[in-house]
């Protein structure tokens, strides 16, 4: 008769912390990608959201001066550094809006990384005063890239 006492400290064989360790490779494998992807997406969303706060600065000054451009002084417009652009540095790149007195253009142009981990767009996004929503330097539609 065997002891109960001894069987239940054996512990595991060399094989079964392989097998596992084996399933947990292949989890992993197929969960990284997928993870990777949604924190893409993420901030592409995110550069939306800025996008729309830079056209929002615009709008309110356009309220003011009656002109994107210039502010009610006659200054040339700089648009502030907002906390979302300083947050996708080195996955975004908010250029300098195209400005003239009664349009503008603001884009987020996606880093090389961003770019390629972002496979469901990875274009740059572009909005202007009328609330177009566009896309450029890919091949992809608004729809895709645009929420």
């Amino acid at each position: 008769m065997r002891n109960p006492m001894r069987t239940a400290g054996r512990g595991f064989t060399l094989i079964e912390v392989l097998v596992v360790m084996t399933i947990i490779g292949i989890l992993t494998a197929i969960a990284y990608p997928s993870y990777s992807a949604h924190v893409a997406k993420t901030r592409r969303g995110k550069a939306e959201g800025c996008i729309l706060e830079y056209a929002q600065f615009l709008e309110r000054n356009y309220t003011l001066a009656l002109r994107y451009d210039q502010d009610s002084n006659g200054n040339n417009i700089a648009l502030p550094a907002l906390e979302c652009s300083n947050d996708l540095a080195g996955f975004f790149t908010f250029a300098s809006p195209t400005l003239t007195n009664t349009a503008f253009t603001v884009s987020a142009a996606p880093s090389a990384n961003q770019s390629h981990a972002d496979t469901a767009c990875g274009c740059t996004m572009t909005l202007t005063q009328q609330g177009v929503k566009g896309v450029s330097s890919c091949s992809k539609t608004v729809k895709a890239c645009w929420k």
